[in-house]
């Protein structure tokens, strides 16, 4: 089974190959089909964009597909970045200015709680899609620390830990992260498709993929009837992260 991942970030896909290595199937990304335009992030929600993306993936590869948007909420900034984490120093994407940014909008703040998070979305190639999502939850330190990871990694001291993201060892950090617990989620919930390697079509009719609701919403009544499109909407913006 072939799974198209709807992403051309060389440092998120080399976390994905470590965290799906389990996962019997043939894993592509979106540097593989360089036919195929950037899709533009501009959901309301982490989930409108996460389905955006693996929708529009599936459909045009005739592959099932797999998207995620994560970001960072910060308390003290009302979840800000949030879905605008990539860019949150503006157009185009530089990690030094957003973790700049970051710090100079907490300056002073003595409540530096902070959340990532990550939506994973998989479609089919007909464009019926399903969601689950992974958090951490951590809070944000005054300066850089480590060299690894990416983003918002260096400021990021998840709970239970001393040491930041950057800081982690890979292993660690994949168990932990946002996007380790979101995939987690997922291999739970679609381990019987990727064994069963996917045979059928979900049998739902597809509804706006760029207003969705929550995965754990879903009631599965088998593989293909578990797939549909789903439905709620309140953001913008993607990240990196």
């Amino acid at each position: 089974m072939k799974l198209v991942v709807a992403t051309r970030n060389k440092h998120k896909m080399e976390e994905l190959h470590a965290l799906l290595a389990s996962w019997p199937v043939e894993l592509l990304s979106a540097l593989d089909f360089p036919e195929i335009p950037e899709v533009e992030e501009d959901g309301a929600t982490f989930e409108a964009n996460a389905i955006k993306k693996a929708v529009t993936f599936a459909r045009a590869t005739g592959c099932w597909a797999l998207a995620d948007d994560s970001g960072l909420e910060v308390a003290a900034l009302n979840n800000a970045p949030g879905v605008y984490s990539a860019r949150y120093a503006g157009e185009p994407a530089n990690y030094p200015a957003n973790n700049a940014k970051l710090l100079r909008e907490l300056s002073g703040k003595t409540d530096r709680r902070a959340c990532f998070r990550c939506v994973i979305a998989l479609s089919d190639p007909q464009g019926h899609a399903e969601i689950v999502e992974g958090r951490c939850a951590g809070h944000i330190i005054t300066a850089l620390r480590g060299t690894s990871g990416f983003g918002y990694d260096p400021l990021f001291v998840p709970d239970g830990q001393t040491q930041t993201f950057a800081e982690l060892p890979a292993d660690v950090k994949n168990a932990i992260s946002h996007r380790g617990r979101a995939l987690q989620a997922a291999h739970d919930r679609w381990q019987e498709l990727f064994m069963t390697r996917g045979a059928g079509s979900p049998a739902h009719k597809e509804e706006n993929p760029a207003t969705p609701s929550r995965g754990r919403g879903f009631q599965p009544r088998g593989i293909a009837a578990r797939f549909k499109s789903p439905m709620k909407n309140n953001r913008q913006r993607t990240t990196n992260n």
